[in-house]
């Protein structure tokens, strides 16, 4: 795998930048929570000048507004088939597919890595998924996993302990 070709990060994020849980209050409400550490990363995975954009099979304001508060885009929510709606998201960045980590967790999500370039699976994603990534990460979902290959890419890349000191 040449890292060097990742310029962008597409994610899932239900069991990808959540735990997969989703829990509704009394007023109907829903809940997600985001995991600090991934946030962190994507912003350092920004400043160095990349990309991210989040691609998930259901549509919550609290995406849209995780999404700002972490300057990711494009958001494109409710998509029953991640296969094309990846290619869009690629136009949509202006990279080529192949440029692409793409970070998922389960059977919606092969369509996308299978066009991708570097296709990631957290390590509570389904047995499909693991069986068909490049990389499955140590960390679950929700749990730091996005972190976790940020830095395997941006070490990859020679560019971590810049990024780091730059802090």
């Amino acid at each position: 795998m040449d890292f060097s070709l990742i310029t962008a990060l597409v994610l899932d994020v239900d069991g990808v930048l959540t735990r997969g849980d989703v829990t509704f209050d009394d007023s109907d409400g829903q809940q997600l929570s985001f995991n600090i550490n991934d946030g962190a990363a994507i912003k350092m995975w920004e400043r160095a000048g990349y990309r991210t954009a989040i691609l998930s099979g259901r549509s919550n304001g609290i995406v849209v507004r995780r999404a700002a508060d972490l300057g990711i885009g494009p958001v494109v929510q409710g998509v029953s088939d991640k296969r094309s709606a990846f290619l869009k998201v690629a136009d949509a960045l202006g990279v080529l597919p192949g440029a692409i980590c793409y970070v998922g967790d389960d059977v919606p999500d092969i369509g996308a890595m299978e066009q991708c370039g570097f296709s990631v699976g957290v390590a509570n994603a389904v047995p499909a998924v693991k069986r068909v990534v490049d990389y499955v990460t140590r960390r679950s979902g929700g749990a730091g996993a996005v972190a976790e290959v940020l830095e395997l890419i941006l070490r990859k890349q020679g560019r971590w302990t810049s990024l780091v000191r730059a802090l």
